[in-house]
């Protein structure tokens, strides 16, 4: 009888081919930006910042995000590796800053896998009605590492296990955002709702009445996160059938969805809670989980707590995906330790990598969790800034290795060309903002500081100086065939006219 080994096919680097299709590669986009958590998690520090403004701020964040998603969608098309940013940046700008893009990817990972754990395990107790458990820290920390675990082992067992996981995961966080928001609505537009409430208004939607500039690039800064997540789909194209179009479409339609689910929540929010009430979530995402019982009533108010129970439990897992590809690409590029190349026999998935990025982000959410519960919030915010700096890379490089196709048509001109660069200029300039603005511990939710320096700018600079000093160490052992690479390289144009799809590559070819 045959067995797995015998009938799948799988590519240059062991993952199985056609694993999954566009729709679980458009699911495992949406599910990895944590939608219904991001917005919980930012919706107040954004109305703290912006007030009405707040959906403003948010379409002024996807601007970005768009434009970068072309350039994830282009670059794709031309190189269809699981290292995203890492090859592609390799390829046009060089190694060493290949090598940083694909460190910021795989950092951004460990930031953030705990604090996802950290809140479906607390709301999974609150669903339950056990809210003595999801007060207690210990046993918050401890059901978030059994999370972590799970997820972890998910991912080893095979692409196809991930994409049936999520879209179960998908429409229960879908499902009661979508609710909430149109009841909240429909009641504030009746006269039910709360004595806080306020008319919604077309000029929430206007960026150019965000009051100050320094206001519109923090919001902006915090929306960065919420959008954050859309590319693992693209992390996923080796095991994608059509894998020179799907993937970088479901991250081009990822984004656009989250855009019009972000705007109609926001909305019904404050239009229903008022900004006041907001305010007072700025480091609380229990806002959802407390109008709930107001717009929906018991027991539907169960399905917005299920929203951010799954949409948690969700990206906890499919962030796990592009940190562990990723490794792997940098691994078969011999930028990394051998052994996180290593492909799984049997599940045809990346285990060795995948279980040690479950591990480091175990240590880091413990570490962090048992040191004080409030640093978490400043560790979002340097995410946020690894987050900008590996999009503006992915931006420019675009640019770079489509120049000599970029007059050749309007098209390629606006959309591999302008829209690419502005995306990056645009998240390049946020990225050195936040990170004076950061360096202010007044600026910083805890106001902590080492050495006088603001704690996200410690630990975003931090980590990147970490990878800086790792790469260094890892081309001073030699590793020629990776660090002897000129970058630079231009797109063949036949590839560029879509012609001639170009073969995976084993890392950043």
């Amino acid at each position: 009888m045959a067995t797995d080994a015998t009938v799948a096919q799988t590519g240059d680097k062991g993952l199985k081919k056609d694993a999954i299709g566009f729709t679980d590669a458009l699911v495992i986009g949406l599910a990895s930006t944590a939608p219904a958590y991001s917005l919980a998690a930012v919706i107040g520090l954004i109305v703290v910042e912006a007030g009405v403004q707040a959906p403003a701020v948010l379409i002024a964040s996807f601007v970005p995000m768009f434009f970068i998603a072309a350039a994830f969608y282009y670059m794709n098309r031309a190189d269809q590796d699981c290292g995203t940013t890492f090859s592609w940046v390799t390829r046009a700008m060089g190694p060493y800053m290949g090598w940083m893009g694909g460190w910021a990817i795989t950092m951004t990972g460990v930031l953030v896998i705990g604090s996802l754990a950290d809140v479906a395990a607390r709301y999974t107790f609150l669903f339950f009605g056990l809210d003595g458990l999801a007060g207690d820290k210990w046993a918050v920390i401890a059901f978030a590492v059994v999370l972590i675990a799970v997820m972890t082992w998910i991912c080893v067992i095979g692409t196809e296990a991930s994409a049936r996981l999520q879209r179960i995961l998908i429409f229960g966080q879908v499902l009661g955002l979508l609710l909430f928001a149109v009841v909240a609505l429909v009641k504030v537009f009746a006269g039910d709702a709360d004595p806080t409430s306020v008319d919604p208004s077309l000029s929430w939607l206007n960026p150019f009445e965000v009051p100050t500039l320094s206001i519109l690039v923090a919001g902006m800064l915090t929306g960065v996160f919420i959008y954050w997540g859309w590319e693992s789909a693209v992390n996923l194209t080796e095991e994608t059938e059509d894998s020179v179009s799907a993937p970088g479409v479901a991250g081009v339609s990822s984004t656009v969805i989250l855009l019009g689910t972000y705007i109609l929540v926001t909305v019904a929010v404050i239009a229903y809670a008022g900004p006041g009430l907001l305010e007072e979530f700025a480091d609380d995402e229990g806002i959802f989980s407390t109008l709930a019982s107001s717009v929906l009533g018991s027991p539907l108010d169960k399905l917005v707590v299920l929203a951010i129970l799954t949409s948690a439990l969700a990206s906890t897992q499919t962030t796990i995906l592009p940190a562990s590809r990723t490794t792997l690409s940098m691994a078969r590029a011999d930028a990394m330790p051998a052994a996180l190349g290593r492909v799984h026999e049997r599940f045809y998935t990346p285990h060795v990598s995948t279980v040690v990025i479950g591990i480091v982000a175990t240590v880091w959410y413990v570490g962090v969790s048992a040191f004080s519960e409030n640093f978490l919030f400043d560790t979002l915010t340097a995410l946020a800034l690894m987050i900008a700096f590996y999009y503006a890379l992915s931006g420019v490089a675009c640019v770079i290795y489509y120049r000599r196709e970029l007059r050749r048509s309007v098209t390629n001109f606006l959309f591999i060309g302008v829209a690419p660069l502005i995306g990056a200029v645009t998240l390049g300039y946020l990225f050195v903002k936040a990170t004076i603005d950061f360096a202010d511990p007044e600026a910083s939710y805890t106001q902590s500081q080492i050495l006088g320096v603001g704690l996200p700018t410690v630990v975003g600079l931090g980590f990147l100086a970490i990878g800086l000093v790792l790469m260094l160490a890892w081309r001073a052992g030699g590793h020629e065939r990776f660090f002897g690479r000129s970058g630079f390289e231009r797109v063949p144009p036949e590839v560029a006219a879509g012609k001639v799809a170009v073969e995976e590559t084993a890392g950043a070819p």
